[in-house]
């Protein structure tokens, strides 16, 4: 593949990943959310928008060791990638978990965008995984959960 072709498909996957394109972006759905409503739930949904934020957390880390660490094991699922209710979560730890998915996802946007990558090599240590597959999965699954934090601010009546 030319460099050219390389660094446009790199670019849409980092404006996927960062942007959303067709949807809102992980940024604004958890934008000025009260503290209070973190961990409260709506009823007949089993996750409060804390544990969501924090399982999308957890499985892009997992993703990102997965891609850079041939020697990396990922957690146990479902019960490592799905945090246990918490009756209050403060601003600290909120920013913290909010910091933590940034960061790591730049560093996914890194090995991206690191030419010596090759986007569809299969990584030998996986089943059929590419860096290619890996960032479509991350966004795949981000902007769903996205979509469920949007759906219980909504329903906590927290979104206009």
């Amino acid at each position: 593949m030319d460099s050219t072709t390389r660094e446009n498909i790199v670019a849409e996957l980092r404006l996927l990943l960062v942007k959303g394109n067709a949807h809102i972006s992980f940024e604004e759905a958890c934008a000025d959310i009260p503290l209070p409503l973190l961990t409260k739930t709506v009823p007949n949904l089993p996750y409060s928008i804390w544990q969501l934020v924090e399982h999308i957390r957890i499985d892009q880390r997992d993703v990102l060791e997965f891609c850079r660490n041939p020697a990396y094991v990922s957690p146990k699922w479902p019960d490592a990638y799905w945090p246990a209710p918490v009756a209050a979560v403060d601003a600290a730890r909120w920013e913290a978990t909010l910091k933590q998915i940034r960061n790591d996802r730049d560093q996914f946007i890194a090995l991206l965008e690191d030419s010596a990558q090759d986007l569809f090599a299969l990584f030998p240590h996986g089943t059929g995984q590419t860096l290619f597959r890996e960032a479509l999965l991350i966004a795949d699954h981000n902007s769903y959960h996205t979509g469920q934090i949007l759906l219980v601010r909504r329903l906590l009546q927290d979104w206009k």
